[in-house]
């Protein structure tokens, strides 16, 4: 007979040694839900990572203690605290999680040749909503059988726990078996809508316009800092940290945005005239570079690499 996998769902009849606790029974969802509270010490914060409720999280935790026959985590009212077992089991739970994704991802990249199912990418809101969604319709025009998750998150996935299968990112990752591409810089610049911008005629002060900027959230941003700088309070219409909100009011005509220029555009903003001396006062608005990851086992699948592919496409021709 075969043996049995390590992720079976059920446990081995060999008895473990004398005085060992029952790792034998530590089954990969009980790891997972280890890992999860060791990363954010809540139940609330380990439900919202696995997808389930807190009370789910708390009957497998205490199953998984019943099991072990010793506490894991000590109850608190500001959440949970690891005991030493815990902390010990942790390597061995890590070491499970990634046999499993490794065992997801060779399973992945047996795929046929055209591109066909699903395709999960995450990217910031204001990527997700101005560069990918409207270009989305031209993608499944090229390839039909493709079906698209889109996570507009500032929050990163994880790639390696096939949290997603391709990223949009500001930084390029230092880690994990990861395959990055640079999309190019983003510059930007002061934009609004075409008749308000008319109206302003060439820009002397930032203070002469009215301004929609970030919330106090992201103020350490290169625009919210050059707002905050250049053009006085009683001029700033708005504060919100939602792209979609700020380009939204700004095509209203509320007022002018320090943003990249390619998404600026995609809203159907105007860039504002600036003269020689303002032009030349502002720092650049650079966002640095941006880049697209996906991890190595999944950079030839037929699906991922269409994606792929077009999006390196649609970023070419928004710097062209």
């Amino acid at each position: 007979m075969p043996p049995r996998s390590a992720f079976s769902q059920t446990s081995s009849s060999a008895a473990p040694p004398p005085g060992a606790p029952a790792l034998h029974r530590l089954r990969w969802d009980d790891a997972r839900v280890l890992l999860a509270l060791l990363e954010v010490r809540t139940l609330l914060g380990a439900g919202q990572r696995l997808r389930v409720n807190a009370s789910t999280v708390s009957r497998r935790l205490e199953a998984l203690e019943a099991a072990l026959g010793a506490r894991l985590f000590d109850r608190t009212p500001d959440g949970v605290r690891p005991t030493s077992l815990a902390e010990a089991l942790a390597p061995h739970a890590e070491a499970m999680e990634r046999a499993a994704a490794g065992l997801a991802l060779a399973a992945q990249g047996r795929e046929e040749k055209w591109p066909e199912g699903e395709v999960r990418i995450t990217a910031p809101p204001g990527v997700a909503e101005f560069f990918l969604a409207p270009a989305l319709p031209r993608l499944l025009a090229r390839h039909p059988r493709l079906r698209l998750v889109l996570d507009a998150s500032v929050a990163y996935a994880d790639l390696t726990r096939r949290e997603a299968d391709l990223a949009l990112r500001t930084r390029r990752p230092t880690s994990g078996d990861l395959v990055a591409r640079s999309l190019g810089e983003t510059v930007g610049g002061i934009y609004g809508p075409k008749a308000y911008v008319e109206g302003l005629g060439r820009l002397r002060r930032l203070g002469d316009a009215r301004f929609i900027t970030w919330g106090d959230d992201l103020a350490h941003l290169p625009a919210a800092r050059l707002v905050a700088e250049r053009v006085p309070p009683e001029a700033i219409a708005l504060r919100t940290s939602h792209m979609g909100t700020q380009m939204a009011a700004a095509a209203a005509g509320l007022g002018l945005v320090a943003v990249d220029g390619p998404m600026a555009r995609a809203a159907g903003l105007v860039e504002v005239a600036l003269s020689p001396e303002l032009r030349r006062s502002l720092p650049p608005l650079s966002g640095g570079d941006s880049w697209l990851v996906v991890h190595r086992a999944l950079r030839e699948v037929p699906r991922v690499a269409a994606v792929w592919e077009f999006v390196l496409e649609l970023a070419a021709e928004l710097r062209a």
